[in-house]
């Protein structure tokens, strides 16, 4: 299936999460034929090029898994270090390298006529900085962020 991710980037220190199909389903919500087409996709989009110096320490699957935890969960890159057995730093720039890749083309114009359903979600995503969020009623500094989508892609 997947390969098994190269662990000990740190002596002592394996990952819990792999790309498995309970972890592949559980936090991405795709079906594993659907996560071995999103593997394609990004493998030929150039995502497993280091981009220079030392191979990447994960196999592209788990790092494809490792940026979908970090979206859809909300948990910080220290807290998601440990979860893959790999430092801070590298989480960084894993989440770098293969955010823009997994984003989907986008979408053309429907012709005139043609009624498309549009799905419009949002969140707040919790900041530090207080230069890029605003306060809310709980006095949480964050940044609204919404997403619109065709519902048939």
């Amino acid at each position: 299936m997947f390969p098994m991710p190269v662990l000990g980037h740190f002596p002592g220190m394996g990952g819990v999460l792999r790309a498995e199909p309970v972890w592949v389903e559980t936090f991405m919500g795709l079906l594993v034929r659907q996560f071995e087409g999103l593997v394609r996709v990004v493998l030929e989009r150039g995502g497993n090029w280091p981009g220079g110096g030392r191979p990447w320490c994960l196999p592209l699957a788990d790092r494809i898994l490792l940026v979908a935890v970090y979206y859809r969960t909300n948990l910080t890159m220290r807290q998601l270090a440990p979860l893959f057995g790999i430092s801070t730093a590298t989480v960084c720039r894993i989440v770098q390298r293969l955010g823009p890749l997994l984003a989907l083309e986008a979408a053309s114009r429907p012709a005139a006529g043609v009624e498309r359903l549009w799905v419009v979600d949002g969140t707040l995503i919790p900041v530090r900085g207080r230069t890029v969020g605003a306060s809310s009623r709980n006095y949480c500094f964050s940044a609204n962020v919404q997403v619109v989508i065709d519902a048939d892609t």
